[in-house]
């Protein structure tokens, strides 16, 4: 799936109006009737109350729609008007008098907070206000409004997007926002619905499909694009019969210091569960039994010093590097890591320490290896790229620290987005529960070792998101998230593998009894 601007679809909507022959209220009342579509059969009875807050412009027409299908097919649902200029657009106009028609019960006007309706608690509040058009934060009682519904307990359906929320752009204020249980959205997703800051007012969505035209939405291309289970399981390269653990790859994780071996066992478990040949961890001396211990698959090269890293020297030239997890801010660290960089040609993965160390050097930096991958959790990259206004600019800064130094940069959150010089990929698998020490470990051990059994960079860092996630999801599904360690996400790797490869169940052979 993709995500298109606003812009972009305002442009297809044109195109299809032209070339479908079609009239642009031909379109509304497909947009209408899909959101029909959808919610008649979750309502569980007809009497359940409906209210319908439409604007004057084409999202109100879009809720016009909709409360005449609801009309004919005898739902209890009542419509109201918010008034809040004497402007209305020609499709408004048109189903407000198709919906007239259709019932006695005329819409009500709604002037000023003097008309504000009673939501009782088991109604369904649909936002029709604003829609993808809106320019400027609603103000007076319109606000006033959007904050009494807000307050209210009834659940409330967004049609295409909650109002006072932009597509791709940053919110002004954030009390004129409508938060909507369910957003019910045209074509595609929208880039707000993705980042912290807005996608708080989308928890759940869902894309309706309004027949725009096909070969014009290919030949765009898209803000953004989103990476689930079907782009995962192409990716996955499968392994051959006759095959050695040297097919897969030598892994080298660099890592731990006094009192952080934890980090490193968990990269290099990671690393080995994601299906690299060989492991190899480089700590400090302190490590070595722990390591040794904790993982006998791995095998262990120590720094000379007890308690954190002073020179990187492994004995062997590793396929895979990822470095910075529990490492420490030494001096003699820092000037290790530098040295052990600047010789490096193949891609590595950095994360903690090794970004923190990144940050304060932008001659290291430059030297890093093309295609390197950065996976900062938000202070980290606020180090790296700068402070930002919004979570808009915060991209727009990391894809252009990705441009000026050919790196991926993984932004971690929610929803993590990989970010290379020319585009965003929003990965979709992962929970709250995932937000536990270790986890940001585990990833790096997971995209180290796809790195080492040869998967391309920009493949590893969307291939590894995304198993990191289901093995998240997966685990949260087992013990619930409030229990999730990091562990739990390795433990899983198997079985994120297992349901990525999974055959949808109607294409399965059937089972003998």
């Amino acid at each position: 799936m993709v995500v298109f601007s606003a812009k972009q679809l305002y442009e297809a909507d044109a195109f299809t109006i032209k070339h479908q022959q079609i009239s642009s209220t031909d379109l509304m009342e497909r947009g209408g009737s899909q959101v029909f579509n959808w919610l008649s059969p979750q309502l569980e009875s007809k009497e359940t109350p409906i209210l319908i807050v439409c604007g004057v412009g084409n999202n109100g027409g879009d809720g016009l729609v909709l409360a005449r299908y609801l009309k004919e097919n005898d739902f209890n649902v009542t419509v109201y008007i918010v008034n809040y200029t004497d402007k209305r657009s020609d499709d408004f106009l048109i189903n407000y008098d198709r919906y007239k028609n259709c019932t006695d019960q005329w819409p009500i006007i709604l002037k000023s907070e003097n008309d504000f309706p009673e939501i009782p608690t088991e109604a369904i509040v649909v936002d029709a206000i604003f829609g993808i058009g809106l320019n400027r934060p609603p103000q007076g009682w319109v606000k006033t409004l959007i904050q009494y519904i807000n307050q209210k307990p009834a659940f409330k359906i967004a049609i295409d997007i909650p109002s006072g929320l932009y597509a791709d752009a940053p919110v002004e204020d954030f009390e004129a926002v409508l938060f909507a249980n369910y957003t019910l959205t045209f074509t595609s997703p929208k880039l707000s619905f993705f980042l912290p800051e807005t996608g708080v007012f989308v928890p759940n969505y869902q894309v309706l499909d309004i027949g725009l035209d096909v070969s014009f939405l290919n030949s765009l291309k898209p803000i953004a694009f989103l990476f689930s289970k079907n782009q995962a399981k192409e990716m996955i390269q499968p392994r051959a019969t006759f095959s050695h653990k040297g097919d897969y790859g030598h892994a080298l994780i660099i890592g731990g210091s006094y009192g952080k071996m934890g980090a490193a066992v968990l990269a290099a478990k990671s690393a080995l569960k994601t299906g690299a040949g060989l492991v190899t961890v480089f700590a400090p001396s302190c490590g070595y039994s722990i390591l040794q211990t904790a993982l006998p698959e791995a095998m262990v090269v120590t720094d000379k010093n007890e308690a954190y890293i002073s020179e990187i020297k492994p004995t062997f030239n590793p396929d895979a590097v990822g470095i910075g997890i529990g490492m420490g801010t030494d001096d003699k660290t820092i000037a290790a890591f530098k040295t052990y960089v600047k010789h490096l040609k193949k891609p590595l993965v950095l994360d903690a320490d090794a970004l923190n160390i990144l940050s304060k050097s932008n001659e290291i930096i430059k030297q890093l290896p093309a295609q390197s991958i950065l996976t900062p959790h938000p202070g980290e990259l606020k180090r790296l790229i700068g402070t930002w206004k919004n979570d808009f600019d915060k991209l727009e800064k990391t894809q252009k620290f990705a441009k000026n130094n050919d790196v991926i940069v993984v932004v971690k959150g929610a929803f993590s987005i990989t970010v290379t010089p020319d585009m965003y990929v929003i990965n979709t698998s992962g929970n709250p529960g995932m937000a536990t020490a270790g986890s940001g470990d585990v990833l790096t051990g997971i995209l180290t070792g796809l790195l080492a059994q040869n998967y391309d960079p920009l493949e590893a860092a969307l291939l590894g998101v995304y198993l990191h996630g289901m093995a998240g999801d997966i685990a949260s599904y087992k013990m619930g998230e409030e229990s999730l360690l990091a562990s739990d996400i390795i433990q899983n790797m198997g079985h994120a593998y297992q349901e990525i490869k999974r055959e949808p169940e109607e294409n399965q052979a059937p089972q003998e009894s």
